[in-house]
């Protein structure tokens, strides 16, 4: 076996020590987990991406939007007082964002964009889509691509 786990195996073994433990938010979480990435290897089998399912690179994507639902609501929950649902999403968002890579610093995140662009030869912003998807296939995960956009738009500018 390889010393790297997989996403998969990793949310899987997870899930067993949550379950052995029996920490049942913890449990739950990973549950969310588990059934969002079911739902998206369901969906790429019925655009006929084959059996495996989806990749890491789309496993991270999931992860990551699911982190940004909870952080959204629990914004919402705060406006509107309630406290312990906050707390609740903000709980889930501890556990998804074990399973990210770490996020890039400003400056970790600069340095990459001006590598990409200056490998892609960028000089415009019609070039920002090429840009945006080098990105997105290197460093999933580890950008917020919303903030992203706005600096590749000023660096092409």
């Amino acid at each position: 076996m390889s010393p790297v786990l997989s996403l998969r195996e990793r949310l899987n073994d997870a899930m067993k020590e949550a379950m052995k433990a029996r920490d049942s938010a913890r449990t739950s979480t990973l549950r969310l987990i588990s059934a969002a990435i079911k739902d998206r290897d369901i969906a790429a089998r019925g655009e006929g991406r084959g059996e495996e399912g989806v990749g890491e690179t789309e496993l991270l994507a999931l992860l990551g939007k699911l982190v940004k639902q909870r952080q959204e609501s629990a914004r919402i929950y705060e406006e509107g007082g309630r406290l312990e649902l906050a707390e609740k999403e903000l709980a889930e968002v501890r556990v998804i964002s074990e399973f990210l890579p770490r996020q890039m610093s400003d400056d970790e995140a600069a340095a990459v964009i001006d590598q990409t662009i200056a490998a892609l030869g960028a000089n415009s912003i019609r070039d920002m889509g090429r840009v945006m998807a080098e990105l997105k296939a290197n460093y999933t995960g580890q950008l917020d691509f919303a903030v992203i956009g706005a600096k590749i738009r000023e660096k092409l500018a």
